[in-house]
C-alpha cells in the first residue's frame, strides 16, 4: 500500500545580481529557500548570534564559573541519541578546557532508566558524589529526577531544547531556547548547540573575571561534534545551525575533527575533504545512534572522548558492527511494519490520518526508525509502539509526522481531553516520544484518531515532493555536481536541491533486492546519464519514458570523476 505522489515545482522570488562564480541553477536554488543576496549565504562564524542572547544563559555560566572556582565535582547527565552523545562530549571536554578538573559523564540506558534525568538514574549517580548535575539534550520534562537530585543536596542545571510543558522542574538554573519568555531569534537549537552556547557564555564570564593567566581556551576545536549532533538531531538548519554546521565540517574536512569522528567516517568510506551535511546524516549519526538504541550509549561517547586514534578506532568499529546489527532489526520490523498496514480493514489504497503500530516483539530503540521509514513512504504521521522491556505491560513509542501536524500539540491534547491515558510525553513538531500502558493503546488510538482529524487538513495527507525545476542537458555535469554538494550545508528546513524532468530509459537492470540502476538520456537531447534508484524495483521493467526527481551527485566509482541521478521519485511520463 503506498500513496500517490505529486511533484511540485518550488517558487523563485526575484533575485541577484551575484558574482559569475555562482551558476544561474544554485542562484536558483538558494533563492527558493530566501537567499536572495550572496551575503545571506556566506557562512561566517562571526555572524553567530550571540552567546549572551540566550535566555538564563548567564545565570547558568555564573553556577558553572562558582562550581569550577570550588573545585566541584560537575556529573554531565546525557541522552541515548547523536545529539545527546555529541552534547555531552561538548560538555565535558569544553568544562575541561575551561578549567574544571572534576568532570565525569552519566547517560541513561534506554531500557534501564528511560529518558532523561530519572528519579531512578538519580539513585545510580549517588556513587559518583556529583554536587552539581549538568543535563544535555534533556531535563525540561523530568520534574521528579531534578527534585531527586536537589532533595540530595545537588545543585541541577537543565540544558535542553525540547519544548516545555505546563509547569517547569525546579532546577536551579534552566537554559532552552524554547522557553515561552526566551527572545533568542533561533528556536532551532540542538541539545548540542545550547550546550556549546553555555560554553561560549562561560569562557566570557572566566574572561572577564580575570581566570586564564595566559590564551584562552579555544572552543572551536568542539565545532566538529555540534554539527554532527545539529545535523542528525534533524532540527532545521536556520542561518545559524547552518554557522554551526558549516564551521564543523569545515574542520572536519581539513582532518581537524575529533580521533572518534574520523575513525567514523574511515570506517562509513566516507571522503573526508569533501565530506558533507548528507554524509554526517546518513553515515556517522546512524552509526552513534545505534550504540543507544541496541546496547549503551556511553560506548558512543567514549569514542567521541577518546584522544588515542587506536584506541578510538576501535570503539567506532564496535559501533560500526552494533549499526550491522541495528540495520537488520530496523528491516524485520519495518516489513512486520508494512504487514501490519496491508492487514488494516480499509478498502483498496484507503489509509487512516494517523497509524498507530505495535508489535510484542518489537525492540524499543528502533521503534522511531520504524516510524519514521513508513512515514516516509505512507504519507501518514506514524507512531509505533515496543514493550518497554520484553514481557513489560509498559509501551514505548516513538513518533514521527508530517508537515501540517505539530505532534506534540496533537500528544498534549489527547492528554487534556483523556487525563491519565499517556503516561508521559514529550518532543517537538515532528518528532514525539511517549509511553502508555499497553491495555490502553486501542483507547489512545481512537483518542488520537480524532484529534488528529480535527487537526490536520485533508489535503496534507497527498504527499509532494518539492522540486527546483528541470535542468538543461548541458547542466547535468560534475562541476555542478561538486558546487551543489558544498554549497550547503544542506539538510532539515534547508533542503538538498531535487530536480526532475522526462527522460528515456536507455538501459536498466536491477541491483540486489530492491533497488534499481538505470541510464536515462534527457528528452529534450543531450548523452543517457547514470542513475541509481534505491528501494526502486517494483518487480517489473521500468517505461520506457519516465518522469524522474533526482539529486545530482559526484559519482568517483572505480577511480571515475562522473556524475549520477540520485533517483528520488520516478513515474511514467
Amino acid at each position: 500500500m503506498s500513496t500517490a505522489l505529486r511533484i511540485v515545482r518550488r517558487e523563485v522570488p526575484a533575485h541577484g545580481p551575484w558574482p559569475e562564480a555562482v551558476p544561474p541553477v544554485l542562484q536558483r536554488v538558494y533563492a527558493a529557500r530566501g537567499i536572495t543576496e550572496p551575503a545571506q549565504a556566506e557562512l561566517k562564524l562571526a555572524r553567530l548570534l550571540p552567546p549572551e542572547s540566550l535566555g538564563r544563559v548567564g545565570q547558568a555560566a555564573a553556577l558553572l564559573a562558582e562550581a569550577i572556582a570550588r573545585d566541584a565535582h560537575i556529573v554531565v547527565v546525557g541522552d541515548f541519541d547523536c545529539d545527546g552523545a555529541t552534547g555531552t562530549a561538548v560538555a565535558v571536554r569544553g568544562l575541561r578546557l575551561l578549567g574544571a578538573r572534576r568532570v565525569s559523564y552519566q547517560v541513561p540506558h534506554r531500557v534501564t532508566h528511560g529518558y532523561g534525568l530519572t528519579p531512578g538514574l538519580v539513585d545510580d549517580l549517588v556513587a559518583l558524589a556529583p554536587d552539581l548535575v549538568l543535563t544535555v539534550d534533556s531535563g525540561i520534562a523530568c520534574h521528579a529526577g531534578v527534585a531527586a537530585a536537589r532533595a540530595r543536596g545537588w545543585q541541577v542545571l537543565v540544558t535542553d531544547h525540547h519544548l516545555p510543558g505546563e509547569t517547569l522542574p525546579e532546577a536551579d538554573v534552566i537554559v532552552d531556547p524554547n522557553l515561552g519568555d526566551d527572545a533568542f531569534p533561533s528556536k532551532a537549537l540542538a541539545g548540542v548547540g545550547v550546550v556549546f552556547y553555555l560554553l561560549l557564555a562561560l569562557r566570557r564570564q572566566l574572561r572577564e573575571s580575570g581566570a586564564f593567566a595566559g590564551p584562552e581556551p579555544d572552543l572551536s576545536v568542539l565545532l566538529d561534534l555540534v554539527a554532527v549532533g545539529t545535523v542528525a538531531d534533524l532540527v532545521p538548519l536556520d542561518y545559524n545551525n547552518r554557522l554551526l554546521v558549516a564551521a564543523g565540517l569545515r574542520r572536519l574536512r581539513q582532518g581537524q575533527g575529533q580521533p572518534g569522528l574520523r575513525a567514523l567516517i574511515e570506517l562509513a568510506r566516507r571522503d573526508e575533504p569533501s565530506l558533507t551535511a548528507s554524509d554526517i546524516g546518513f553515515a556517522i549519526g546512524p552509526r552513534l545512534n545505534a550504540a543507544g538504541r541496541l546496547e549503551d550509549m556511553a560506548l558512543g561517547i567514549e569514542c567521541l572522548l577518546c584522544d588515542d586514534p587506536h584506541r578510538a578506532r576501535e570503539l567506532a568499529a564496535v559501533l560500526d558492527r552494533i549499526n550491522a546489527e541495528r540495520k537488520d532489526v530496523q528491516q524485520q520490523m519495518v516489513d512486520a511494519a508494512e504487514a501490519l498496514v496491508q492487514r488494516l480493514p480499509l478498502g483498496e489504497g484507503e489509509l487512516p490520518s494517523v497509524l498507530c503500530l505495535h508489535e510484542p516483539d518489537w525492540h524499543p530503540g528502533v521503534v522511531g526508525l520504524v516510524a519514521s521509514k513508513l512515514k516516509d513512504r505512507l504519507h501518514r504521521p506514524v507512531l509505533a509502539f515496543a514493550p518497554a522491556e520484553p514481557g513489560s505491560a509498559l509501551l514505548k513509542g516513538s513518533a514521527r509526522s508530517i508537515p501540517g501536524l505539530h505532534l506534540r500539540d496533537a500528544l498534549a491534547l489527547v492528554d487534556a481531553r483523556h487525563p491519565g491515558l499517556v503516561e508521559r510525553f514529550g518532543g517537538h513538531a515532528m518528532a514525539a516520544g511517549l509511553s502508555l500502558d499497553a491495555g490502553k493503546l486501542p483507547a489512545f488510538r481512537a483518542a488520537l484518531e480524532t484529534v488528529v482529524a480535527g487537526l490536520l487538513e485533508p489535503s496534507l495527507l497527498r504527499a509532494e515532493l518539492a522540486s527546483d525545476g528541470e535542468l538543461a542537458a548541458g547542466e547535468i555535469t560534475r562541476d555542478l555536481a561538486d558546487q551543489l554538494r558544498l554549497a550547503g550545508p544542506w539538510g532539515q528546513g534547508f533542503p538538498e536541491p531535487v530536480f526532475d524532468g522526462v527522460f528515456r530509459v536507455a538501459s536498466w537492470r536491477r541491483v540486489g533486492e530492491r533497488h534499481l540502476k538505470l541510464e536515462l538520456a534527457p528528452e529534450a537531447g543531450g548523452a543517457a546519464v547514470s542513475a541509481i534508484h534505491f528501494g526502486g524495483w517494483t518487480g517489473s521493467a521500468p517505461p520506457p519514458r519516465v518522469h524522474a526527481a533526482y539529486q545530482l551527485e559526484p559519482d568517483d566509482w572505480n577511480g571515475r570523476r562522473g556524475v549520477q541521478l540520485l533517483v528520488r521519485h520516478l513515474a511514467p511520463a
